[in-house]
C-alpha cells in the first residue's frame, strides 16, 4: 500500500475485487452475500456494525479491511468522533499492533474526509 492514499487504496481494491468477483463467481457471491447479510441494519444499525468491522480490521492487521470499514462507517453516519473511539477500543483490545494500525486508520479517516471536501 506503500505511496498510495487510503481513498486510492480502495479504488484499486474495488477494481481488484471485481476481476476475482468474475474468476471466482460462487465463492465471490457467497461472500458478497454474507457481507449484505451481516452488515446490514437489524438489531444493530450498519453504522454500529461498520464500526465494530473496523475495530476487528484493526486488531486483525487487515489494511484493505480497514480501508474498506472506515470509508463504509463514514459513510452509514458515523462520525470522526465515533470512529476515533472504535479505534481506541481496538488498541485497548489488541495492544500495541493495534496501535499502529489504528494510526493507519486515522489516516484513512483523514484521507477520505479530505475526498468529502
Amino acid at each position: 500500500m506503500t505511496g498510495k492514499s487510503y481513498p486510492e487504496y480502495y479504488r484499486e481494491l474495488q477494481k481488484l475485487a471485481g476481476g476475482l468477483g468474475k474468476e471466482i463467481k460462487g465463492p465471490f457471491s457467497a461472500f458478497a452475500q454474507l457481507h449484505g447479510a451481516a452488515l446490514g441494519d437489524g438489531a444493530l444499525s450498519r453504522k454500529v456494525k461498520e464500526l465494530m468491522a473496523l475495530a476487528i480490521s484493526i486488531t486483525s492487521h487487515c489494511r484493505g479491511c480497514l480501508a474498506y470499514h472506515v470509508r463504509d462507517a463514514m459513510e452509514a453516519g458515523a462520525t470522526r468522533e465515533e470512529i476515533l473511539e472504535a479505534i481506541g477500543l481496538s488498541i485497548f483490545m489488541g495492544g500495541g499492533p493495534s496501535m499502529v494500525y489504528g494510526c493507519e486508520a486515522l489516516k484513512a479517516l483523514e484521507e477520505f474526509s479530505e475526498t468529502e471536501k
